[in-house]
């Protein structure tokens, strides 16, 4: 007998959520996840819809209207995902104006969506248009690396786009357009989803100052691919500084050059400076 748990979407999202928990980037409730489904995949699953109530978004996202998320929920534990879907996660529908959800499915027990669901739809938004909707996928988590470098860097975009692509040679190649930086801000609020989705119409991702990570892609495996990659490469720069942070040799602004024509990618010069 098939479950909802067949599909193939939602497989993905739920190995993508343990992933993330193995990783350690999800304490306690941390983090979250959301899925802009195909036509076709709420299509095969309508079959489990219960509707709920509308409720407010807390924002507006018109070119959403009438969509289906696959969303983890607010207070839900990463770890409990593949053991308690059912509790953990919830399908939402966006109604006409993009204004109010409903949750469709899931959250047997009580709850709503993430609480930074207004910064997930907002991305949403942004990344849907700017792709011609290939983009699906926004993750959020708490990468311990990464989180500990905005308490030394500068806050700027240049700075932590330059140094984590010096740390490894795949990164220019995995996030060739950089990484926004966006400074302190109360989570879960309409200012730091309108922050952060400015952010997006350039980037892929974007680092919450002293709280974590923001990703977007087309899929799952790109999405925590992309930010693994960024965690990793963190991960070599506080090695780096603890030796004490004084590089004898790096990766020189020609080297990225000649690495950008070797594997077809356009580097802004902006990231491209004399240090």
């Amino acid at each position: 007998m098939s479950t909802i748990y067949d599909n193939e979407f939602m497989q993905g999202f739920m190995r993508m959520a343990d992933d993330g928990f193995q990783q350690g980037w999800h304490e306690r409730n941390g983090g979250n996840l959301s899925y802009r489904m195909k036509p076709e995949e709420a299509e095969a699953v309508k079959s489990y819809f219960t509707p709920k109530e509308w409720q407010p978004i807390g924002t507006s996202v018109p070119k959403l209207a009438g969509e289906f998320f696959l969303v983890t929920g607010s207070g839900k534990y990463f770890r409990n995902v593949m053991i308690k879907p059912e509790d953990s996660i919830c399908i939402i529908e966006i109604d006409d104006r993009g204004e109010n959800y409903r949750i469709m499915w899931g959250l047997v027990n009580g709850g709503r969506p993430t609480s930074e669901l207004p910064s997930h739809l907002m991305n949403h938004e942004v990344k849907k248009v700017r792709t011609n909707g290939k983009y699906r996928v926004i993750y959020h988590g708490h990468p311990a690396n990464l989180i500990a470098l905005t308490f030394v860097l500068p806050l700027e975009d240049k700075v932590f786009t330059r140094e984590l692509w010096e740390m490894a040679t795949e990164c220019p190649v995995v996030f060739p357009d950089g990484l926004g930086v966006v400074p302190w801000m109360v989570p879960g609020g309409r200012d730091i989803a309108v922050a952060t989705s400015k952010l997006m119409e350039k980037y892929d991702a974007a680092v919450w100052a002293h709280h974590g990570l923001f990703a977007a892609g087309e899929d799952f495996d790109l999405t925590f691919g992309l930010f693994h990659t960024i965690e990793k490469s963190a991960e070599i720069l506080v090695k780096v500084m603890s030796m004490g942070g004084v590089k004898r040799q790096t990766i020189t602004p020609d080297d990225f050059r000649n690495l950008a024509k070797d594997f077809h990618v356009t580097l802004p010069e902006e990231f491209l400076y004399e240090k």
